[in-house]
């Protein structure tokens, strides 16, 4: 029997996008714990760890602050998010198109494959500071927003390449890829953080907590860095994720899952990259600091290879695969819901295109903290409206799902409550001086209250035309 071509084995990929998941298509919790702790346990992981360091963020305020900020994501994917995707098993394209009609879904799956695009972008560029070692590539450094180089152009096109197409093969292949990455990239993680101790002085277990005082996290930014507190570590480690979790992005990952406590397997990601790897990640460029008589130059990829030669280079390079490639697919889940007739793997492959041309730009990487918290704050007003309509709505006597029951195109309801939350944001940014990264906590319940009062307004209000006409 011949083999099937490339094209025929990706046209018979199906994603499910518009149907429920088949129960013969679930997965066990094995899955679950090996694409979050390769998706969270990668490239991202090397830049915000360095970040930290760079914002001059305290010893304690870290390791404390990280401890509590996992915790309240864990919570968030097991209490708020699996619950809804095991059962109504749809991705959150599919769902919100059920609830705000198709004119909106389309506007917000624009949005989201785009911020999406950049996420997997950054990560494809951290790979890329491994894969240009060899070549003598010139690194960016933390000031730089455009290419610097053609070669960097080059590398980042063919890091981008490679993962568009694992991306293409759908989620089994993203959750393969992220099963057989996950461990050795772990043990890489850790390993390279406690053996480099010594070159900041650690000889003793009681010289660690001194030196991460004194020459890792001092609570002294770099030149042009602002100052973090404890408040910053805590809502970044909450929200670093809320697209996903508050925001429920995940529903599309998560609808595979046989029960909704695979929710909590989020932990794996959480405590073994949010945590470890983020300290880890600030050890080494904390010595990179020292080594660099601190230099300005961002390079994870030239970081890791300092600190534990090849080993750590190959991490990043595939710390960023085990990022990129969900996020493209996500991504391209998103855009293809846009252009429903067209195969996923087809919307994918020019999604990697669009993100691997963003990577180009060294200042997803550099202002990476900011993106995600913008990013986050951008899509989790969807979220909120996703879990007042599937719990609340309904005890207020008022219609789920209520674009696809009345065949509404937009259900304004929904469309006020994004618009509204993100307007609020913007003014409690902007005139009370509330920094972004706290800015979804309130958001939620801004987008929460909009949304139950605005369907009360709107539902009833069609209503009564409905009776009239």
């Amino acid at each position: 029997m011949k083999k099937k071509g490339i094209v025929a084995q990706l046209d018979s990929v199906n994603e499910f996008e518009r149907e429920p998941i088949p129960r013969s298509k679930l997965k066990g919790l094995k899955s679950f714990i090996g694409m979050y702790a390769g998706e969270h346990t990668a490239g991202t992981e090397f830049v915000i760890g360095p970040l930290f360091v760079a914002h001059g963020v305290a010893a304690f305020d870290l390791v404390f602050g990280l401890l509590i900020g996992n915790l309240l994501a864990v919570l968030s994917w097991g209490l708020l998010c699996a619950p809804i995707a095991v059962k109504a098993r749809m991705t959150i394209y599919f769902q919100l198109e059920k609830i705000c009609g198709n004119n909106l879904v389309k506007l917000y799956n624009l949005v989201n494959g785009i911020m999406f695009c950049f996420l997997a972008g950054s990560m494809i560029a951290v790979s890329a500071t491994a894969v240009g070692i060899p070549f003598g590539l010139s690194m960016p450094s933390l000031h730089d927003m455009l290419p610097n180089s053609f070669g960097w152009i080059a590398t980042v096109f063919f890091v981008g390449a490679f993962t568009t197409l694992v991306a293409m093969f759908g989620y089994k292949q993203v959750s393969r890829f992220a099963n057989v990455a996950a461990p050795w990239m772990i043990l890489i993680f850790l390993s390279s953080g406690i053996a480099v101790l010594p070159q900041l002085g650690v000889d003793s277990f009681s010289d660690l907590w001194p030196v991460a005082n004194e020459k890792i996290w001092s609570g002294v930014p770099l030149r042009g860095q602002s100052q973090f507190t404890i408040w910053h570590v805590i809502f970044f480690a909450w929200f670093a994720n809320m697209a996903m979790h508050i925001g429920m992005s995940d529903l599309s990952i998560l609808r595979y899952a046989k029960k909704w406590q695979y929710g909590f397997s989020s932990a794996t990601g959480m405590y073994i990259g949010h945590y470890f790897a983020w300290i880890a990640s600030g050890i080494l460029y904390a010595l990179f600091l020292q080594q660099s008589n601190n230099s300005s130059e961002f390079a994870p990829g030239v970081v890791a290879y300092n600190a534990s030669g090849i080993a750590g280079a190959v991490c990043v390079i595939i710390a960023g695969w085990t990022t990129a490639n969900p996020t493209i697919y996500r991504a391209g889940l998103a855009l293809q819901s846009i252009v429903p007739k067209w195969k996923t793997w087809k919307v994918t492959m020019i999604t990697g295109l669009v993100t691997t041309l963003a990577a180009c730009f060294p200042a997803l990487v550099m202002k990476l903290l900011d993106f995600v918290a913008i990013y986050g704050f951008l899509l989790m007003p969807m979220g909120a409206v996703i879990f007042i309509d599937f719990y609340v709505l309904k005890r207020f006597g008022l219609s789920d799902f209520y674009a696809e029951k009345t065949g509404k195109m937009l259900n304004w309801a929904a469309a006020t409550a994004w618009i509204v939350t993100l307007v609020a944001g913007l003014l409690m940014n902007r005139f009370m001086g509330i920094e972004v990264f706290f800015l979804g906590l309130p958001g939620w319940f801004v987008a929460s209250t909009i949304y139950v009062v605005a369907s009360k307004l709107y539902q009833s209000k069609v209503s009564s035309k409905t009776v009239l006409s």
